[in-house]
């Protein structure tokens, strides 16, 4: 006979089960990237599986298939397409130092007639330099990491579509929430997904597309480059887009031409910076609506963390935490009233 009680040995293997989770919760850290984007994926092409499936009668695992390599041309290859763009440019302005010491030193001439600042891009090249040399270090440094992130998220991902009743079943089943809540919150984080991931990449898409005709239209030079680079700024709402258009207006002034300067800066904050706020407001209307403040905080904790996809999995995460604590307190007051009564 055993010397405990049903009750103490399942106390005891509570203690373990914590303990194990937290073990395999740490030793998961280096992977977390890729069970969140195994999620942001499922969430975005799950009513495609559910159509192949239900509707074309495809096989499960045919369609998670297609849909793993449709999900790799749409979205992995422009990303690493990108940052081959980024390594290039890098190379070429290493390589033409000429061109480079011309226009600083055109802007260093502007900066010490008009604003009284002679050494101000001295100044400003030295913090930039340092900032573009660690940015670009962990970039490179993650390069390995990522390819690890992406087979692993696409090894989760196949089975999660190829048994996605089974799936969305087990997280109903040991959700810590009840029925009603699990469905909520799953609703929510899919609203939320396609907010910050679908609804922010139009926006991005769009205001990358305008500053490459705006570039285009007043002769700046590498349109298409700098058009790409701001679709990946434009996931910071209000600062993204004016990171690439006022240094490339001030250049443009600097260099003597004030025509493209100051047409390059009204197309920005007029056009580019505005459209943000229109698409904005249809995309909250028809998923959810996404505070700036959530955006920018969420970038901000989730770029160290997950590097460049922290643009993405930041804000997803400050999300689902706001939306785990309006559940609470629902539940908190449900059960207060519950004992008035």
């Amino acid at each position: 006979m055993s010397i405990f009680t049903l009750k103490e040995r399942n106390n005891i293997i509570l203690v373990i089960l914590l303990a194990l989770a937290a073990f395999l919760f740490y030793a998961s850290l280096d992977i977390i990237g890729a069970v969140l984007g195994a999620v942001v994926f499922y969430t975005i092409f799950r009513p495609l599986n559910k159509y192949l499936i239900e509707k074309k009668g495809w096989k499960s695992g045919l369609s998670s298939i297609a849909i793993i390599i449709l999900s790799f041309f749409i979205i992995v290859v422009p990303f690493f397409f990108t940052i081959s763009m980024v390594v290039g440019k890098i190379q070429e302005f290493s390589q033409n130092t000429a061109y480079i010491k011309e226009l600083l030193g055109n802007i260093d001439k502007f900066a010490a007639q008009k604003l009284k600042q002679p050494h101000l891009v001295q100044d400003i090249f030295v913090r930039a330099q340092a900032v573009a040399v660690q940015i670009f270090s962990s970039v490179l440094g993650r390069v390995g990491q990522v390819l690890l992130e992406i087979s692993i998220m696409y090894f989760l991902l196949y089975f999660m579509f190829a048994d996605h009743r089974a799936f969305e079943g087990a997280l109903i089943k040991y959700s810590p929430l009840s029925k009603a809540n699990s469905i909520i919150f799953g609703q929510e984080i899919k609203n939320m997904t396609y907010s910050n991931v679908l609804g922010q990449g139009f926006i991005a898409l769009v205001q990358g597309s305008l500053l490459m005709i705006g570039f285009l239209i007043f002769h700046i030079q590498d349109a298409v480059f700098w058009g790409i680079i701001t679709i990946f700024l434009s996931f910071l709402p209000v600062v993204g887009a004016p990171l690439i258009f006022v240094p490339a207006a001030i250049i443009q002034i600097s260099n003597g031409d004030t025509f493209s300067g100051v047409g390059i800066l009204l197309w920005g904050f007029l056009l580019i910076t505005n459209i943000d706020n229109v698409l904005r407001f249809f995309i909250s209307k028809k998923f959810a609506d996404t505070h700036p403040i959530i955006v920018i905080v969420g970038v901000i904790i989730g770029i160290p963390i997950f590097g460049i996809l922290g643009l993405v999995y930041g804000p997803l995460l400050i999300s689902g935490f706001i939306i785990l604590t309006n559940i609470y307190v629902a539940n908190r007051a449900i059960l207060k009233e519950e004992e008035v009564n």
